[in-house]
């Protein structure tokens, strides 16, 4: 059977465009950090190292299932997802420089994936194609939290009215922003989809 988390985890992945909280179970993610304008190479050299290894996790988990009776034999990668803050310098400023953003890019590895199947797949991407930021890649777990988040569609730009209707539900459930770290969690490909349509969960912690 194959894991699909747009159908198993749909909660989590919501496209519902009102605010909602959630609680959310410790997860496992390939990362990379980064520091400066996410539209510059830099970023694109991130990405170009977080797809190969995903997909060489996903290829090894298939091989590592073949002759063994689970629930899951495959699975669909989970989409790319950012944690976004400001450097120091960032957070003192009167307005937005993106040249500041301090933020982790990273995608989710199943939780029935073994860590030897990691370990295994980080080894043959590094034999096959050994993307440029593979040696900075780490395997973070983040640990279970609540949030509050909300359905995004449209610009990265526009993203402040979204997170206003974020901060206004919060305060009505009598409940506060814990960090100023904030998740996104790209549902479109901003390669292919036009920047009016892009939809993008926009998620916070709470307390």
């Amino acid at each position: 059977m194959k894991y699909e988390w747009r159908k198993q985890e749909k909660e989590l992945y919501s496209t519902k465009k009102n605010p909602q909280i959630l609680s959310i179970q410790s997860q496992r993610f390939t990362s990379l950090h980064g520091v400066g304008n996410p539209n510059g190479p830099e970023f694109s050299k991130k990405i170009q190292t977080l797809y190969p290894v995903a997909y060489g996790i996903k290829a090894a988990y298939r091989k590592y299932a073949i002759d063994k009776d689970l629930e899951f034999d495959d699975y669909v990668v989970f989409p790319l997802e950012g944690a976004w803050s400001l450097t120091t310098k960032g957070q003192q400023l009167d307005h937005l420089d993106k040249n500041e953003f301090s933020y982790d890019i990273m995608i989710r590895i199943p939780d029935f994936v073994p860590d030897n199947v990691v370990s295994t797949a980080l080894e043959t991407v590094r034999e096959k194609k050994n993307p440029s930021e593979l040696d900075k890649l780490e395997i973070k777990t983040y640990p279970a939290v609540e949030v509050a988040q909300v359905l995004h569609v449209g610009s990265y730009d526009d993203e402040p009215a979204s997170f206003e209707k974020i901060d206004n539900f919060v305060s009505e459930q009598n409940k506060q922003r814990a960090s100023k770290i904030h998740r996104e969690i790209y549902l479109s490909d901003a390669r292919r989809v036009a920047p009016d349509r892009l939809k993008t969960i926009l998620r916070y912690q709470i307390k």
